[in-house]
């Protein structure tokens, strides 16, 4: 997967984006959470600005997918019972990306400067991305003068597989460490909505929810 250039320039800057974010917020964490929730925050506002230098964002690509899965099942009504649990991780991903950039657009309001989401009240620094010199030169990896799509492409390879870019080495390290601070709280299944994207996005799909007859 990471042999294409593009893609592993993809996993390198999004987890530089992370490690600065988290670096620079860490004299003002006032608990774990806030850690774990910009350590997944930061990772999916630098995917989603990934995907908006080539001129895509999240409901684009939730609809790109969502369509597509409608026609996968019928194409292949037998497939394995796990075959799209990564594209949905992906697209909840890069629509919480979508939800902090969004919104740090609109607040700078049309003017010059550095685009600085903030996830929980910290700014998530996106500059690692542009020090990225494979990322800023998609150019050298197809026809230069349309070179539109490189970055979007090596996006879906990983479409299959973001786990190294939500990313679950941290994630999990992290989760497993708060779950055994808070042994009175299970920690799975989730106690909360989690906002997936192809039912807020495209489908109408809360309605059959039952998370909180799961919990």
């Amino acid at each position: 997967m990471c042999k294409d250039d593009v893609t592993m320039a993809i996993i390198e800057s999004t987890t530089a984006v992370m490690d600065s974010t988290l670096n620079k917020a860490l004299p003002n964490f006032k608990s774990e959470f806030e850690v774990l929730s910009l350590a997944t925050g930061s990772s999916a506002c630098a995917v989603e600005y990934i995907l908006e230098l080539d001129g895509f964002n999240a409901p684009t690509v939730v609809d790109l997918l969502t369509q597509r899965f409608h026609n996968y099942v019928q194409l292949y009504p037998t497939r394995g019972a796990a075959a799209e649990l990564h594209n949905s991780d992906f697209m909840d991903m890069i629509y919480r990306g979508w939800g902090y950039i969004d919104q740090a657009r609109k607040l700078l309001n049309g003017a010059s400067g550095k685009l600085v989401p903030k996830v929980s009240g910290f700014d998530v620094d996106l500059e690692p991305i542009h020090q990225n010199e494979v990322i800023m030169n998609p150019q050298r990896y197809t026809y230069p003068a349309c070179a539109i799509t490189v970055r979007f492409s090596s996006l879906m390879r990983l479409a299959d597989y973001p786990c190294l870019l939500t990313s679950e080495p941290v994630t999990a390290t992290m989760m497993t460490n708060i779950i055994a601070l808070h042994k009175e709280n299970p920690g799975s299944p989730a106690r909360t909505c989690k906002n997936c994207a192809a039912a807020s996005l495209v489908d109408f799909r809360h309605n059959h929810c039952q998370w909180r007859e799961a919990v």
